[in-house]
């Protein structure tokens, strides 16, 4: 099989991530590596054998004409970036979210479908194993489900001046929403229909306009409810910053919080200890009938390695022709929740989808 030249816009955290990924497959070679600043794509091509590095998009992909392009950068530059690329004839990953609101998210679907390229969405979570095996896990509690999830990140230097770049464009419940938004709709398949949500301005560093904390409700057809908090800054508390919890009929399954580093850790986004399995059935007595079960998760893949499974979903969508409506359909509707979240905060209205 020929190798689809790729090209990799953006070089920091996840545009690293990703590149090693396209380096360590063999479906993949890097035609390019484009960023702003020079420090990152010249160390990030020193570390992949001299990969030719641009600091114009627009220029990179005239040049090397790609047949995939990988585009890693602040949500702001998505829609524009996603559809150069797609009328360019390349196939696409990109970071979430899809883009800034949903109108522009379904254009860039649509355009994907006319184009016949494939368009992949990073949704690391999708990917992971023990994040499976908790969607799984939490589909045999029975209905409702109640959903409790939470990435606070306490951050300061390089983390801090990066979330207030992200902030000129959206707030944390839209940025990290979308991926337990999107765990929430498949854990209950079940159509949302309603949002209300919360936020603060905790610092003077941010716009006024925009708020660093904030907390998100959504109601689903089936009964099921789930509630989503995010906050950035250097006055973020560390106490339960990482709550992943479901609670059903039949019990609760959670995600054991491991050892971490502290919320600013980015590798401790997706690291788990393990999945702690609770039964709620009690026998005549009134006590429990079964213990809690405890299921390792010990072997699950680090950063980079979630990255190369994502990039092994692209290759695979590409060679094999997979159908990927499921897949972009969901991440219109993710971003379509955490958009009305943010309208709800606002206004202070409950917002009905």
């Amino acid at each position: 099989m020929r190798r689809l030249k790729t090209l990799v816009v953006g070089c920091g955290n996840m545009g690293t991530s990703h590149a090693r990924a396209y380096h360590k497959l063999d479906g993949f070679e890097i035609v390019g590596l484009v960023s702003r600043g020079a420090n990152g794509r010249e160390r990030l091509s020193k570390e992949l054998d001299g990969a030719p590095t641009f600091s114009d998009y627009a220029s990179a992909l005239k040049t090397t004409q790609p047949d995939a392009v990988s585009i890693n950068t602040y949500p702001d530059t998505h829609f524009d970036y996603v559809k150069m690329a797609l009328e360019a004839n390349a196939h696409v990953f990109v970071e979430k979210p899809l883009a800034l609101t949903v109108e522009e998210a379904q254009n860039l679907v649509d355009l994907s479908q006319k184009k016949g390229r494939k368009m992949v969405v990073g949704y690391i979570l999708r990917v992971h194993p023990t994040w499976a095996k908790f969607t799984e896990m939490a589909q045999t509690l029975g209905k409702p489900l109640v959903m409790r999830m939470n990435l606070n990140q306490q951050s300061s230097g390089e983390q801090w001046y990066t979330h207030k770049q992200l902030m000129q464009s959206m707030s944390p419940i839209v940025d990290c929403g979308v991926h337990y938004v999107d765990i929430m709709c498949s854990m209950t398949h079940s159509k949302p229909i309603s949002v209300s949500a919360i936020g603060a301005h905790l610092s003077n560093e941010v716009d006024s306009n925009m708020y660093n904390y904030g907390q998100l409700q959504v109601r689903f057809e089936d009964g099921s409810v789930g509630w989503y908090e995010a906050g950035w800054g250097p006055m973020m508390s560390e106490t339960a910053f990482f709550i992943k919890d479901v609670i059903g009929p039949k019990g609760c399954v959670s995600i054991s919080d491991t050892d971490k580093g502290g919320s600013e850790d980015i590798e401790g986004h997706t690291k788990t200890g393990s999945l702690k399995l609770h039964h709620s059935e009690l026998d005549a007595n009134g006590n429990f009938t079964k213990k809690d079960e405890i299921i390792s998760t010990s072997n699950e893949p680090d950063h980079d390695g979630l990255c190369l499974l994502e990039q092994e979903y692209l290759l695979d969508a590409i060679i094999n022709d997979r159908d990927l409506t499921d897949h972009l359909n969901d991440a219109v509707n993710s971003l379509k929740i955490v958009l009305a979240a943010d309208e709800s905060v606002k206004t202070g209205k409950t917002i009905f989808l």
